[in-house]
């Protein structure tokens, strides 16, 4: 629903400048330019999705060999003493603790179809456990905001459309993501935790949060010592080797687990090639109606404005033309996912907007959804803090991004 309101609204407001630039100003070219933009972005959107085809269904086979291979399960088990803390009010042995962990695992992976349903397995168990049926428990409300902080350990769908958009190293966002992801996922936890008063002075809540932070301390103060060269270089390195172990251990994991791997893969593959096709309606709508946007001169309006504004402040404006993303995130995954297109297209995927615009896309989740389908899906209606707390999560992984970006990229 959320989606539906922004894209009417790009036509509406595209529409309206359009005839106050025809007739207040006499720009007789706006319209045929705008009618041109549809075009255009419509053989973009299609021409992107069906170059996504190859890429997606490689990685779809391998993560289906990775899911067959049992990793989401040694995921799942290697969090189980922290999500016991984080979620004191179930039961020890309750069905929903495996699904939670189960789900936030294959989210980590980029799991999408295998994580949604977890997901909602997860929150009817939660509901079973809820006394309070239209009002949603501390439980659920830790549950939404994990997964709205969008903590994703491969971001398989960014470094596709990277590569589709020309990047000289799909990959060299990898290990920025990881680190502005983790940063609203921990801002997220902070936050409710707050809300509900639980105890992260735990010992093993400390030893899972106090490690994983002083880690990513470590990493973003290394490549802060180091010269940008060497940062890009060593990046780049680390993330493709990163990536390549990945896919070499669910391989292995595979063989030993005694899986057929290839028919794994192929079963996997199919799924790729399947969701390469269903985005391309998806992709052409928000890409059109994002094209007559900017093409009418409103979206130049907005960030023009917010990079005076940044400037007046004596900041760096090189992140604003990025910024499109990072407030479409919340609202609408297709949405944002159509603004990094777009940006990446306007300024080049190794642009520092481009990198910085897939940064922002893999930092969060989309917050409104995720509280519509999960909270929807068991018939809650007062989310309490569920919302804000998401939001925060969006905040800080925003935040994080531009600032990791930086030091990164510019």
């Amino acid at each position: 629903m959320v989606l539906n309101y922004i894209w009417v609204s790009f036509f509406i407001i595209a529409f309206i400048v359009g005839l106050v630039r025809l007739i207040f100003m006499g720009d007789a070219g706006i319209f045929p330019e705008m009618m041109n933009s549809t075009f255009d972005m419509a053989k973009t959107g299609f021409e992107i999705s069906l170059g996504l085809t190859g890429v997606m269904t490689l990685w779809m086979g391998l993560m289906k060999v990775g899911e067959k291979g049992g990793i989401v399960n040694l995921m799942s088990r290697a969090v189980g003493p922290l999500f016991s803390r984080l979620f004191p009010e179930i039961p020890k042995g309750h069905p929903a603790s495996g699904s939670i962990m189960m789900n936030i695992a294959a989210n980590m992976l980029g799991l999408d179809n295998a994580a949604t349903p977890l997901g909602l397995k997860a929150m009817t168990e939660l509901q079973e456990l809820n006394k309070d049926k239209d009002t949603a428990s501390n439980a659920m409300i830790m549950f939404l905001v994990l997964n709205a902080s969008g903590l994703t350990i491969i971001p398989v769908s960014i470094m596709v459309f990277r590569a589709q958009l020309g990047a000289a190293d799909p990959s060299d966002v990898f290990i920025p993501i990881l680190l502005a992801t983790f940063c609203s996922t921990l801002a997220g936890i902070i936050a409710v935790s707050v809300f509900q008063r639980i105890n992260l002075l735990n010992r093993v809540v400390l030893l899972y949060l106090g490690g994983f932070t002083v880690f990513i301390s470590l990493i973003i103060w290394y490549f802060s010592t180091i010269s940008q060269e060497k940062v890009g270089v060593i990046s780049s390195v680390a993330g493709n080797l990163i990536l390549f172990s990945i896919i070499f251990s669910f391989i292995l994991l595979g063989l030993i687990r005694r899986i057929n791997v290839y028919e794994a893969f192929i079963e996997g593959a199919k799924d790729g090639f399947n969701i390469s096709v269903r985005i391309i309606p998806y992709l052409v709508a928000i890409l059109v109606g994002i094209g007559v946007f900017r093409t009418c001169g409103a979206m130049d309006f907005l960030v023009d404005g917010i990079g005076k504004g940044v400037a007046a402040l004596g900041f760096n404006t090189d992140f604003v033309d990025a910024l499109p993303t990072a407030f479409m995130k919340p609202l609408s995954g297709s949405g944002a996912r159509g603004m990094m297109v777009d940006t990446m297209k306007q300024f080049g995927a190794d642009s520092f907007a481009g990198r910085l615009s897939c940064i922002f896309q893999g930092a969060a989740d989309t917050t409104f959804y995720i509280v519509a389908v999960y909270f929807g899906s068991v018939g809650i209606k007062k989310t309490r803090y569920a919302i804000t707390a998401g939001l925060i999560a969006d905040l800080a992984g925003a935040i994080a991004a531009v600032l990791i970006a930086y030091l990164f990229f510019h």
